[in-house]
């Protein structure tokens, strides 16, 4: 008898063992297409952070389609439960947040909101915020989106006026070649230009159009848009990719990029890496695909008993920065195969790191 208990309590306590070794689980739901470079960088880096925080992640990506963004929550809501992550990390991608924290209120999986969080008064009062309404959705990260359209539009406002690219008018006309009008990330960067043209009386804004992210729409709008202003010699653009698009028209048009019209980006892909070195971009920020890894680092911290809400429920953090070209090779020379494996993220951690007191989560923390 006394020999079958202590099997019974050995074989306890190995269980408990496997069990609390066992790797905490946790579910991305990338709103992005999976061969879109901002969106698998995005993904590539959480890969090497979950991978140093001991997360077992997987990611489902919605291709741009919000209703698939809602597919995919309900798809993990209808897993039984010892199926359901036990961490669940989503966008608010054209407003489909509210949706989805309803639909995952009914799993076991908390959630946690990255990249862009909810913005509009509606959103607020559907969804109240974190540990309200819905107790399972735990807190947010999202980067200072607002600054990096500032930072990009005041480094470009500063390229423009040293080439003297003014209209008759002795000002700055600018074009603008937004992302859409629902995400929340795409609205702010977009407030970030209008603040800087504000604060410049020698620039004005002639028109802004939506380009839902797109390259070729970009170029299809900004050819009509050098047509309607052709004065304009500034080309603020939301992303990478529909400044090339600009860039296209422009060249088409018989102009030349970076000299008799500048360009500005957001986003650190290898092909603006290299615009910004050999001067076809005249601004460029970036920093921000980091978002998810630096959210799994709070998890961390709240999945060992140090809940991040001593900060804050509700972090917005200044992850944008403006990249020279210096910073830029230096970008491609270290993570340019998109391998993030260098990069300590437990340095981040509070729970690690007992002294630190706030999160640090600046481009210039891991691109030294």
């Amino acid at each position: 008898m006394r020999c079958r208990l202590q099997l019974l309590l050995g074989l306890y306590f190995i269980l408990l063992s496997i069990a609390s070794a066992a790797a905490a689980t946790v579910a991305f739901i990338n709103p992005g297409k999976h061969n879109e470079l901002y969106w698998s960088t995005a993904s590539s880096a959480m890969q090497d952070a979950a991978k140093q925080l001991g997360f077992s992640l997987e990611i489902s990506y919605a291709q741009r389609d919000p209703l698939r963004a809602i597919e995919i929550a309900r798809l993990i809501a209808a897993r039984p439960a010892q199926n359901q992550p036990d961490y669940i990390i989503f966008s608010n991608d054209h407003g489909t947040g509210p949706e989805i924290l309803k639909i995952l209120a009914k799993t076991r999986s908390k959630t946690f909101l990255a990249f862009s969080t909810m913005a509009t008064p509606q959103e607020r009062e559907q969804t109240q915020g974190p540990r309200q309404k819905y107790p399972n959705w735990i807190g947010s990260l999202v980067p200072d989106a607002e600054q990096a359209g500032y930072l990009s539009a005041k480094q470009l406002l500063t390229a423009a006026r040293q080439a003297q690219l003014y209209g008759p008018d002795r000002r700055l006309q600018v074009i603008a070649i937004a992302g859409d009008r629902s995400t929340p990330s795409s609205v702010l960067r977009n407030q970030g230009l209008q603040r800087a043209i504000a604060e410049s009386p020698d620039a004005v804004l002639k028109q802004m159009v939506y380009a839902k992210w797109q390259q070729e729409k970009a170029a299809e709008q900004s050819r009509w848009l050098f047509a309607r202003y052709p004065e304009a010699r500034l080309v603020w653009s939301g992303s990478d990719m529909m400044a090339f698009g600009a860039m296209q028209s422009w060249e088409q048009a018989g102009g030349q990029v970076g000299k008799t019209a500048v360009f500005s980006a957001i986003n650190t892909s290898p092909a603006a890496m290299a615009a910004i070195q050999n001067g076809r971009l005249s601004a460029l920020a970036g920093g921000h695909h980091m978002n998810g890894a630096f959210a799994l680092v709070m998890i961390y911290d709240y999945s060992h008993g140090l809940d991040f809400a001593r900060e804050s429920i509700e972090l917005e953090a200044p992850m944008f920065g403006l990249i020279s070209p210096q910073m830029a090779a230096k970008y491609q020379k270290k993570y340019g195969f998109h391998d993030f494996s260098q990069i300590n993220f437990k340095a981040y951690s509070k729970y690690e790191n007992p002294k630190n007191q706030k999160y640090v989560f600046t481009l210039a923390s891991w691109l030294r």
